[in-house]
């Protein structure tokens, strides 16, 4: 229920900016950073957000999450300006950044083996009908009641959450790990991830190689460095860094990753196919939506079943094929009807990557380390695929000056995300050969 009203609000609000502008008299600038404080307090507390579960509980950490988002929904509702609507969707950010890896790392706990993959994937499939609901429903509440109601529906959504979660969570934690946390390490890994994201997300507007990108860009290296030193000093580190060196951790991540950044650009570069090329509005846009969505929900679903008794990287690089192929008919679909079926296998295929990445990197480590695993792949995914959606828009730009029309320039985004997806596949599957216990050790 709270991973599914995160994602019924991400989709709904972006829906909402054009008549939020209008009310509230604000600038394109403004309008921009309501969506981006968000991804930027999303993406740089993952990590540590998923550690503090395991160190002073998870039933704790996940409620104290969905009432931040709660809480900080009702606030958005109440804001009388842009300005403290980017705050409160600071706040909301943060809970979510709670939600995210702590629900992960509470089902992996709360069930055995196979059957944590089953809830994960169950979980995430519940999640992916907000996906499908956020359009649907932003835009009737926006353009019906108001845009403030897409966030005064958090609220009983959270309120069930927390009542669902208070009655039937058993609190969990690392029993190994004292009961303090790396501040240093906090401190760095959050700054250098919030720089990253904060760099790839203005880059189009500073420019790649102004002073304020190659300053970001610098401070995000100088401080995840700092964060690798850190970590290698200090007894009880926010992150396990020998956690990178387990090769299927580390294929499934990056192979995810790749697939998550195909997501997010799929996305935003149909739906400027839909609005801009086929000259769709945006609640009938909202509708070619429902396919992709609803496939995204059914692709959750199975990940955990595909995770249960089968090798992770095989699935993956089958997976991985099945989604390039997905992408490269999409590519190459002018008809309406081919478009949407394309559309919908992309949801589904890409959908199902990402759900997978996040069950099978818990089958690979151990259980009272599952919220810093389920940290950094979320991170992973979340991170690269806004800055994909960045270098993406860019892109798109730089083809429109040269001549290319919007829909060819799409059409060339897509193919070549088919091709690196495809080249990722034949990797994971070459890896998928080799013997796990040769793999895991190098």
């Amino acid at each position: 229920m709270a991973l599914f009203c995160v994602q019924i609000d991400y989709f709904a609000a972006n829906l909402a900016l054009p008549r939020m502008a209008s009310d509230l008299d604000s600038s394109p600038t403004d309008l921009q950073w309501v969506i981006s404080v968000y991804m930027l307090t999303l993406g740089a507390f993952m990590v540590p957000a998923g550690r503090v579960g395991d160190i002073f509980g998870r039933r704790k950490a996940l409620l104290a999450g969905i009432a931040l988002f709660g809480i900080a929904s009702a606030l958005c509702a109440l804001a009388p300006s842009v300005g403290l609507i980017i705050v409160f969707r600071a706040l909301q950010g943060l809970g979510a950044a709670l939600i995210f890896p702590v629900s992960v790392s509470v089902l992996t706990n709360a069930f055995p083996g196979v059957r944590a993959s089953h809830a994960i994937g169950l979980a995430y499939g519940i999640a992916g009908l907000g996906n499908a609901a956020g359009p649907l429903i932003g835009g009737l509440l926006t353009d019906t009641v108001g845009w403030r109601w897409i966030f005064w529906l958090n609220v009983p959504l959270t309120v069930l959450s927390l009542a669902l979660g208070a009655c039937s969570i058993d609190e969990s934690r690392d029993e190994s790990a004292p009961r303090r946390i790396d501040i240093m390490g906090l401190a760095f890994i959050t700054a250098g991830i919030g720089l990253f994201t904060l760099m790839f997300d203005r880059a189009p507007q500073w420019g790649w190689v102004s002073a304020p990108t190659i300053g970001a860009f610098s401070g995000a290296l100088i401080a995840l460095v700092l964060f690798v030193v850190v970590e290698h000093r200090v007894p009880w580190p926010l992150v396990d860094l020998s956690l990178l060196r387990n090769a299927r951790f580390s294929m499934l991540v990056i192979a995810g990753a790749v697939a998550n950044i195909a997501y997010a650009v799929t996305i935003f570069a149909s739906t400027l196919n839909l609005q801009q090329v086929r000259a769709l509005d945006p609640l009938t846009a909202g509708l070619a939506f429902l396919g992709p969505s609803a496939g995204a929900a059914l692709g959750g679903v199975l990940s955990g079943r595909l995770a249960a008794n089968r090798p992770p990287l095989l699935v993956m690089g089958l997976t991985s094929a099945a989604a390039a192929v997905s992408l490269a008919a999409l590519a190459a679909s002018d008809d309406w009807s081919v478009y949407l079926s394309a559309l919908s296998a992309c949801g589904f295929t890409l959908g199902l990557v990402y759900a997978f990445t996040t069950v099978a990197t818990q089958a690979v480590v151990r259980p009272e380390r599952a919220g810093e695993a389920a940290g950094v792949t979320l991170t992973a995914l979340v991170t690269l695929a806004g800055v994909g959606v960045a270098v993406a828009g860019t892109v798109l730009e730089m083809l429109e000056r040269g001549g290319q029309s919007t829909a060819s320039a799409i059409d060339m985004i897509l193919g070549a995300l088919a091709g690196l997806l495809a080249t990722v596949s034949v990797v994971v599957l070459w890896i998928a050969r080799v013997p796990t216990a040769s793999v895991t050790s190098r």
